[in-house]
């Protein structure tokens, strides 16, 4: 005599269902990913990958690299037919960390970073090199901020500033303020420039 529950269980052993993976191969023409499903190991065909976002005449691209950690979802519970559904952070392929903050985002925010590093395709190999040069946004409900390498703008309520290097701009309602730097056009500088008086010459801006 068999317990129904068994039969249950081996039912829903035979299911699709939601799985986890890592991506394999990426085709980015078609927005397609191959997966190794986990802990088989097992790669699937070309499927979708859900990594974009398309609302009307807005879209987002953001194409999985090998070794994305990814959930699977079955459509309709047929496990011949997945779709990439989202990424998911681990202890290997971390958050990012806000160059505005110091700290990984914060419920409320949005954080988008490039130069991170691609995630290692296997165990055995390392993620790849981080790059400093790389470009990122950050907003939240403190105001807006993006950056590049040595090169940020902060746009929050009663200011814009900007910084590249050690020049800073700020402009408030106050004015425009300027340190750590010269404001030049294509034919004067603002620091050594002189006036004519009659036919004597004035020496450089004070104060």
């Amino acid at each position: 005599m068999s317990d129904a529950r068994f039969d249950a269980a081996a039912l829903q052993g035979r299911t699709a269902h939601t799985m986890f993976g890592i991506v394999s191969a990426v085709d980015p023409v078609n927005h397609a990913v191959k997966v190794r499903i986990q802990p088989e190991n097992v790669e699937t065909g070309w499927i979708p990958d859900a990594g974009g976002v398309h609302a009307g005449d807005l879209r987002i691209a953001c194409p999985s690299s090998p070794g994305t950690h990814v959930v699977l979802q079955p459509v309709e519970g047929d496990g011949e037919h997945l779709v990439v559904t989202g990424g998911v952070f681990d202890t290997v392929v971390m958050a990012p960390v806000s160059p505005l903050t110091g700290a990984v985002a914060q419920p409320g925010e949005l954080l988008v970073k490039g130069g991170c590093g691609r995630p290692p395709v296997s165990s055995s190999d390392a993620s790849g090199a981080t790059s400093s040069e790389a470009g990122w946004l950050h907003v939240g409900s403190a105001g807006v901020a993006a950056g590049a390498g040595n090169a940020r703008i902060v746009l929050k309520d009663g200011g814009i500033s900007f910084s590249v290097g050690g020049t800073n701009m700020t402009l408030t309602s106050a004015g425009l303020t300027v340190s750590g730097g010269d404001v030049r056009t294509d034919q004067h500088s603002l620091n050594e420039h002189v006036h004519l008086l009659g036919s004597q010459k004035t020496e450089g801006p004070l104060g």
